[in-house]
């Protein structure tokens, strides 16, 4: 059965904008991971508290931009409070004890939310000025999903700029490759931890911000993509920002396509009905079995940061 070439324009487009979702998710991640040394089960949490947090400005200021600057600015000072307060005590613990204290901080900001907005899920709107249809590659696409795209990538080259041309990034380049002789050159590694994480919670808060208006704001809603997060990590390489933006692509766009290149390529091998059920199984498996291959093939991802 043939593809229909404008089907296929409209879910490529779709897996940049997931990819470009996961990159900001995964960036923060994988900078936590690389230079502290710390497994954040908390982190899908800052996306969740981003989206309810826009909704929340959306209402009060009626402007959606001022909205995600305003859930960004307090996801990062949030960020920053769980940092000083909870993460400070882990560093010096084993995997699993950062695991375990870190899932009961995902439990608590869950009831945290409810408490707060009640369990009931929240639809909110794109802005005026994106909720409308545009023509791409000959195809009518939701002016909004183009948006998602264009800031992630210019968060991409922001992060870009940020670590290649700064002194900071200097730091934090240093720290993923070898935190001991950062601190042996006396540098305060501590508030460069406390600066990363920052970052991290801000950039998961953007991606729930800009997910908001697609998708429904709900509790838990951090803890799935959460799952997808840390397959971008392992792919791209710990610690590594260049390898969150290629795997998230990678993973965005396997993820989407394989939703409608499998039907089609089993349709000749099987009958309609089981042809859709594999090709909808195989589908959820793709992006893991993508994830399987590259570690065969470069156990420490696609662009791993030396220890």
């Amino acid at each position: 059965m043939a593809i229909d070439p404008s089907l296929a324009i409209e879910q490529t487009l779709n897996g940049l904008q997931l990819g470009v979702m996961l990159f900001l998710i995964a960036a923060g991640l994988t900078l936590v991971f690389g230079i502290m040394d710390l497994i954040n089960l908390a982190h899908g949490s800052f996306y969740m508290f981003g989206a309810y947090l826009t909704a929340t400005f959306v209402g009060m200021f009626d402007h959606f931009g001022l909205a995600v600057l305003g859930a960004v600015a307090c996801a990062a000072a949030l960020g920053i409070a769980i940092e000083l307060v909870a993460m400070r005590t882990l560093y010096q613990r084993d995997h699993l004890d950062q695991v375990l204290a870190t899932f009961g901080l995902t439990l608590l900001a869950n009831e945290a939310v409810k408490m707060t907005w009640g369990p009931v899920p929240i639809f909110l709107n794109p802005p005026a000025a994106l909720d409308q249809t545009v023509t791409v590659f000959g195809i009518a696409y939701p002016a909004f999903r183009l948006a998602i795209i264009a800031v992630g990538l210019a968060v991409g080259l922001f992060l870009w700029w940020l670590i290649r041309q700064t002194r900071l990034g200097m730091l934090i380049r240093a720290g993923a490759t070898n935190r001991t002789m950062v601190l042996a050159l006396g540098v305060d590694i501590r508030r460069i931890f406390t600066t990363v994480f920052a970052i991290g919670a801000a950039l998961a808060a953007l991606a729930g911000a800009m997910a908001g208006p697609i998708l429904a704001v709900q509790v838990g809603m951090g803890e799935e993509i959460l799952i997808l997060a840390f397959v971008v990590v392992v792919i791209g390489g710990i610690g590594s920002v260049r390898g969150a933006l290629v795997g998230a692509l990678l993973v965005g766009l396997v993820d989407t396509l394989g939703r409608i290149l499998l039907p089609s390529a089993l349709a000749a091998l099987f009958d309609p009905a089981t042809a859709a059920g594999t090709a909808g199984a195989l589908a959820s498996m793709s992006i893991y079995m993508l994830m399987a291959v590259v570690l065969a093939l470069r156990p420490q991802g696609l662009f791993p940061t030396s220890r």
